[in-house]
């Protein structure tokens, strides 16, 4: 028996009728849906357990049931799921008139916490660089790519639409076009550009060869520019084949990896900000944090009154 047949069914139909009124304003999936009918059979569970009636409660209603599963271990997306919920069915039952005033209109919904980027080695880069076969033109065009992603930082839809004009090996900088059609320079190290240069002599015109014209800088066996899904796909195939967990590893781990490698060695905020090609450096800081817990991390494993 679920928690919905459990309740009267007077407030079993108020809930149905919010749900229904939901799924026709926002089309919400039925997962969704299923998750609200949980909350608030939930909450009307407790209330009846207090005496309380679904469409009479007061906001010091809502904080106590709130309190009540956050003691018991509700977090996270769960927690903010749980308050939109509440939220969202109180401001409908005020829409149709059938309370005066939102009780819940006082609850500040709980912040969460961004989760830190999934970051991998120094160690284990250089094994992810030394994956692709280089005696064969898609290892050496990998190689390149996969260099150039360490040493730029760029989005992997800004590294599979990058274009011969926008490259100048010479000093070795690439010019970027991000989010919202703001230009940056990026510096390359000498190994992205080293590789870059073998893959244009060698692999490159051998891809292009029976093929049209393309400005892309990478290309696929068919003369075409790389895809998202297919770039997506041969980064999963070289960290299994190195060791690097699957689900750890995607295009924009190496983007991570960028940042967080810069910081530990030194490099400046504001500067690993304007490489990223991040708006706001609030952006940025996600990596001092990753830098914050690899310290204490050392500290405690070393220290020995840590």
């Amino acid at each position: 028996m679920s928690k919905l047949d459990k309740l009267p069914i007077a407030e079993q139909s108020i809930i149905e009728q919010f749900l229904d009124a939901l799924w026709m304003e926002s089309g919400l999936s039925q997962n969704t849906l299923s998750a609200y009918r949980n909350d608030l059979a939930g909450f009307s569970l407790w209330l009846n357990e207090n005496k309380r009636e679904l469409l009479q409660v007061e906001g010091i209603d809502i904080q106590d049931f709130l309190a009540v599963e956050f003691r018991s271990g509700k977090k996270g997306r769960s927690a903010a799921r749980l308050v939109s919920s509440l939220k969202r069915f109180f401001q409908y039952q005020l829409r149709e008139a059938r309370i005066k005033e939102d009780p819940s209109a006082l609850v500040e919904m709980p912040k969460l916490d961004k989760p830190l980027p999934k970051i991998i080695s120094e160690a284990q880069i250089n094994n992810l660089l030394d994956a692709p076969d280089k005696t064969i033109a898609i290892g050496i065009r990998d190689i390149a790519m996969l260099e150039t992603l360490y040493a730029t930082g760029l989005r992997v839809s800004e590294l599979i639409n990058l274009q011969m004009s926008q490259m100048t090996l010479d000093p070795g900088v690439v010019r970027i076009i991000g989010k919202g059609g703001k230009e940056r320079l990026v510096p390359l190290g000498e190994a992205a550009i080293e590789a870059i240069l073998y893959y244009m002599k060698t692999a490159r015109p051998e891809l292009m060869q029976g093929h049209g014209l393309t400005n892309a800088v990478f290309v696929t066996r068919r003369g075409s520019a790389m895809t998202r899904q297919a770039f997506w796909y041969l980064i999963k195939r070289y960290a299994k084949i190195v060791g690097i967990d699957e689900n750890v590893m995607s295009p924009h781990t190496l983007r991570h990896a960028f940042a967080s490698h810069l910081l530990n060695h030194g490099a400046d905020l504001r500067v690993v900000q304007m490489l990223l090609g991040h708006s706001d450096i609030s952006t940025t800081q996600i990596y001092t944090h990753i830098t914050d817990q690899r310290l204490k991390n050392l500290y405690h494993a070393h220290h020995p009154r840590a």
